[in-house]
């Protein structure tokens, strides 16, 4: 099993004419992903990689189920793509566009709750289940997306696109290997959080264990940790927090546009505590995560 797209998941590109949407494309093809065809107003007739570009998404359901889109466009013209994939009926939505700003995030997720229909980021690399398929930039070419994310049995959730391949490459060197990673983005408001994830690993009979990756900012891992002390789950999580210097500094950023601490429930020390208190493991590097995990799964 897996959580959100599988094997048969149908999904579009809004924005494919776009040149990172084109190597996008070509990606997801030759890992095998179902990307079924794009949408770029103007261009109906078009085709990127053998799949046809549309005008409009409607085009696309109008025909067919789409079990998803990826969003590949500019700023400005991100919160009208996300309305009109939404109003097309479509639940998944992978928005991989930064710099949006804050209010049309606030808009467009609240409006995706409305549908009953899920948003990923923004400012994210997406989802993969290795092996079935992935929607997003996430690994890179099929060659390398393969030799990071191998089958197995660990979720990973982390806030850096980057750090989602890098727990993979450690998880998949262990044996381990990787059920579901997502990417659920950089930003101060994002679709999806650790939290509202959480229940889906939980119902993945595949998944055994969770590895977060967690930055400084915002108040996810403390929502992680209530969810867990109220919930009756039973999966292990160990957690990596990075910028733990930035406790000493106030106001400073760290990476991502979301990685600003502006109290003290966003410092790195208070999130290691309520995590901590709530059962998850914390630990001091990376590499330490597949060895943690073996020990709390036997």
């Amino acid at each position: 099993m897996s959580i959100l797209i599988d094997e048969g998941s149908k999904f579009i590109i809004q924005g494919i004419t776009g040149r990172e949407a084109v190597t996008m494309a070509k990606e997801l093809i030759d890992y095998g992903s179902k990307l079924v065809g794009g949408v770029t107003p103007g261009k109906k007739g078009r085709e990127v990689h053998g799949v046809p570009v549309e005008d409009t998404v409607k085009a696309f359901t109008d025909n067919q189920k789409i079990d998803g889109s990826i969003i590949v466009v500019p700023p400005a013209f991100t919160t009208d793509a996300v309305m009109e994939a939404l109003d097309a009926g479509i639940k998944l939505i992978v928005v991989v566009t930064e710099r949006i700003p804050r209010k049309q995030v606030a808009q467009f997720v609240e409006f995706a709750q409305q549908q009953n229909a899920r948003i990923i980021g923004p400012n994210c690399l997406g989802i993969i289940s290795p092996g079935k398929s992935k929607m997003g930039g996430i690994g890179g070419s099929a060659e390398a997306t393969k030799r990071a994310f191998v089958p197995g049995n660990i979720g990973i959730m982390s806030r850096s696109g980057g750090m989602t391949v890098e727990i993979a490459n450690s998880l998949s060197s262990s044996g381990l290997g990787v059920s579901t990673a997502i990417s659920i983005g950089g930003d101060v408001i994002i679709g999806s959080s650790y939290a509202e994830l959480m229940p889906l690993f939980d119902q993945d009979n595949d998944t055994k264990g969770i590895a977060i990756y967690s930055e400084p900012g915002g108040r996810a891992e403390i929502l992680l940790a209530e969810y867990v002390k109220k919930s009756n789950r039973k999966l292990p999580i160990v957690a990596f927090m990075a910028g733990k210097f930035m406790d000493a500094m106030p106001g400073m950023r760290f990476g991502h546009a979301g990685t600003i601490v502006e109290g003290k429930a966003d410092t790195t020390e208070e999130k290691i505590i309520r995590m901590q208190e709530a059962g998850i493991t914390v630990v001091e590097r990376i590499e330490e995560i597949p060895m943690k995990l073996k020990e709390l799964i036997s």
